[in-house]
């Protein structure tokens, strides 16, 4: 089966390099779906309060906590700060609230979701009598000071962002006491993000892909929208190595050493997932996989005209 590699932090804490993805995955599945997660050897769960499960991940954690299978310090667990949290006074309550939904003491990693901010107080997706989503002021520096304390206070081991652009990275980063370990982004063959995982790189903060597989199920998908796991040029490099073009493009990821945390709740296809350390793709194949880069964002927020919104820049 191979061993699933680390990857160690700036700060001297290790990430494994394949974890659980659990937007999307439903009440009633996701419970689940993390014990056979944790079962076929997963020891990296990633989640956020907005994916509204966390409740249901912390049952599937509490029971292989209680039957030993593992020990809370055999996960790493992350989760996300939501955009209606980021005023610096909501910031601890926002993070406890995950840890008691999640039945830990403590996360391995706590991410800012998205730089912009929403109003405060009110739903997860506050919006005016026209649908339009009502913005915070908050600036997501004063946010990031927040998280530090957390990091002080020892609830959190690292601390970094999703979804930010290298503008708002480079904001953080002057501001920074303790520098972002992490930055999740969307990553697949349509779109690499290679500038910003060099960016990255070069900042020594790891990269986290979410949606690998393209986000098939995403809510907003339209009929006829190219399908990354139907397409015949991976299907022709997956045939080669007698794997599913989904174990190839989870390997394509950690080729790139990145880590990458597809999601599932179907136990055959986590296992498929997980079945990816016994293989490696040529430096050919990474080339033509990359060559499907066609800027295909899949997750980018309605919020385009928040003064916070990541993508207008070129990365």
């Amino acid at each position: 089966m191979g061993e699933v590699p680390k990857i160690k932090l700036y700060n001297g804490h290790t990430i494994p390099a394949f974890g659980l993805g659990t937007w999307k995955s439903q009440t009633g599945e996701v419970e689940q779906a993390v014990k056979d997660a944790i079962d076929i050897g997963y020891r990296h769960i990633d989640c956020a309060h907005i994916y509204k499960n966390e409740k249901e991940v912390g049952e599937g954690l509490r029971k292989k906590f209680e039957e030993g299978v593992v020990k809370r310090e055999d996960l790493f667990i992350t989760s996300k700060l939501w955009c209606t949290f980021h005023r610096p006074d909501l910031v601890e309550g926002a993070l406890r609230t995950s840890l008691a939904d999640l039945g830990v003491p403590y996360l391995d990693l706590y991410l800012i979701h998205w730089p912009q901010a929403y109003k405060e107080e009110s739903d997860l997706l506050p919006t005016d009598s026209n649908g339009k989503v009502q913005y915070s002021s908050s600036d997501y520096v004063d946010t990031w000071r927040a998280l530090e304390r957390l990091v002080e206070g020892g609830l959190v081991r690292s601390i970094g962002v999703s979804n930010f652009n290298k503008r708002q990275l480079d904001r953080v980063m002057a501001a920074a006491k303790i520098k972002p370990a992490v930055m999740q982004i969307e990553i697949h063959p349509y779109l690499n993000q290679n500038k910003m995982v060099e960016y990255c790189r070069s900042l020594d903060i790891v990269v986290t892909a979410y949606s690998p597989l393209g986000s098939p199920d995403r809510p907003w998908a339209m009929p006829g929208d190219p399908q990354l796991l139907d397409d015949p040029r991976l299907k022709a490099i997956a045939e080669k190595y007698k794997k599913s073009v989904a174990q190839v493009l989870i390997r394509y990821a950690i080729d790139r050493g990145l880590v990458v945390i597809p999601k599932s709740v179907n136990k055959a296809r986590l296992t498929q997932n997980f079945q990816v350390f016994d293989f490696q793709l040529s430096a050919a194949d990474i080339q033509q996989i990359g060559a499907l880069e066609c800027n295909g964002r899949l997750c980018s927020m309605g919020d385009v005209d928040h003064p916070d919104y990541p993508f207008h820049d070129e990365f």
